[in-house]
Order: structure tokens, then sequence, then C-alpha cells
């Protein structure tokens, strides 16, 4: 199963952070289960690094390097028909980093994972 991962299901995930349900951290060891990161997740994470709004154990170049390594992770870039996607969602609200993630899991067909519960207004399938 292919699942693209929200930023901070991400971020949760490599921290072994509480707030992360058992299920979802169950469904990322399953070897079945093959997660996806977003080039939007990490270029979220890069411009919060900047802005002083994320501290990571490492720059984010090396942190994201590991990240993708040690959790077996698939990149996706943006492509024009994610962009393309864009147009049929609907103005729920702003955040450009979500709304593109929304966009490429509604193009590319993949369940979102993520615990942002205003994604779940818009029409694609999630997890959590």
């Amino acid at each position: 199963m292919r699942v693209l991962l929200d930023t901070h299901t991400a971020l949760w995930l490599a921290a072994s952070d509480d707030r992360l349900p058992a299920g979802v951290t169950a469904l990322m060891q399953d070897p079945a289960t093959r997660p996806i990161l977003s080039i939007a997740s990490t270029w979220e994470m890069t411009i919060k690094v900047l802005a002083g709004r994320l501290h990571l154990p490492q720059e984010p170049p090396e942190y994201i390097d590991s990240l993708v390594r040690d959790f077996r992770f698939d990149t996706l870039p943006i492509e024009q028909r994610h962009v393309d996607a864009l147009c049929e969602l609907p103005h729920i609200h702003r955040d450009p980093f979500d709304r593109i993630l929304i966009a490429q899991a509604l193009a590319d067909d993949l369940e979102l994972v993520t615990g942002d519960q205003r994604l779940r207004a818009y029409p694609i399938k999630t997890i959590w």
C-alpha cells in the first residue's frame, strides 16, 4: 500500500512522538507499506527551519536524507499534474503545503496519513 505522509506525520514518526497513533506506527512498520514523502514536505521543513519555526537535530539536507533512508520513504516530486489538481480543490484553507499534498493525493490516488482534521473536508482518502 502506497501512502502519502503529511509533514507532521513524518516528523512525529522520526521523533517517536506520542501524538502519533499506534495504528499509524504499525502501518509504517508493515513491510507492505510504501510511505511517500512529498518534496512539498521537505520544502516545508526547510522553510520552517530557516524561519526559526522548526528545530531539527541536523541541518535540513542531512536530516531529510537520513529520514528518507532510515524510514524507506519514497519521494514524490511536485509535477505539473499536481499543480493542475489544485484547480479541483475547494477553498477550505490556504496553507499551500497542505493544498499541494492534497492535490498530490488526489492526482495520484494516494491515501494521506494525517492528523489534521481540516484535511478530511477535501475529496481525498485519509488515514488517521
